[in-house]
């Protein structure tokens, strides 16, 4: 029950007893378990400590439901999201899990349309010095193969002809951070959290790959800035109000 083993039980038939408590990851598993809250733990207030309910769950099949109907609908129209929709969204993101606990990620929403106009000239700026080298270079395509110059030059070329082929128009975007070893991995199960309550509320996610990769091969301070963010960003997400809404799934072969 305890992940750092602090609650053992040295011998059968002994009391369980407290030891190297300086071990605790603050992860309130001791405090959440206990049906009489029987444990009293410092840094976790039992004010802060409720009640499951576990008749009010989804069903599986309500819950793969969801999974079905959440894709990516990069259909974003103008429609503003509510701030208590926001809520719902970050507070789902914090609730994944963290390797040890460390709780680094930070979330963040942006909708300045100023901003957003910096980081779409930031990933279409980078993925056009991008394209330059692979040409300068006789490189057709990056060292693992994922981009070419032709494709980022399409990219840079339909952002002048009016469209937007990296951000979609969205209205939102949602900066997952963290400084820790774990922290790509702690931000994208954050990401899942968070996206599936959005379809939940009827809101369109998309995650804005181009972002990410434009930040791993750019300057990342200068994208950090843009957006107002310190610690390394991990992923990014695109929200938005969509068009309309998907009314079949398809099979996928496993």
């Amino acid at each position: 029950m305890c992940p750092p083993h602090i609650f053992m039980q040295l011998e059968k038939l002994t009391p369980v007893r407290v030891v190297k408590a300086d071990n605790c990851i603050l992860c309130g598993h001791c405090v959440d378990v206990c049906p009489v809250h029987a444990i009293e733990h410092s840094e976790i207030p039992y004010e802060k400590v409720h009640k499951i309910d576990y008749n009010n769950m989804p069903s599986p099949e309500q819950l793969m439901n969801l999974l079905h109907a959440r894709r990516s609908n990069r259909t974003f129209t103008d429609r503003n999201i509510q701030d208590d929709a926001f809520e719902q969204i970050i507070e789902a993101g914090y609730y994944a899990p963290t390797a040890v606990n460390n709780r680094g990620v930070k979330i963040k929403v942006v909708s300045d349309p100023e901003k957003l106009k910096q980081v779409l000239d930031y990933v279409l700026d980078t993925f056009g010095e991008m394209a330059k080298k692979m040409r300068e270079s006789g490189e057709e395509s990056s060292a693992d193969g994922y981009f070419g110059a032709a494709m980022l030059e399409g990219l840079v070329k339909a952002a002048k002809r009016g469209k937007d082929p990296i951000l979609r128009g969205a209205k939102y975007l949602m900066v997952f951070t963290s400084n820790h070893k774990m922290g790509l991995r702690d931000c994208q199960l954050a990401y899942q959290n968070s996206s599936l309550m959005a379809q939940a509320l009827g809101i369109s996610q998309v995650y804005l790959g181009y972002v990410c990769n434009a930040y791993e091969e750019g300057d990342k301070q200068k994208l950090k800035d843009i957006l107002g963010v310190e610690d390394e960003i991990q992923t990014v997400m695109a929200l938005g109000i969509p068009a309309f809404r998907y009314t079949n799934y398809t099979e996928r072969d496993f």
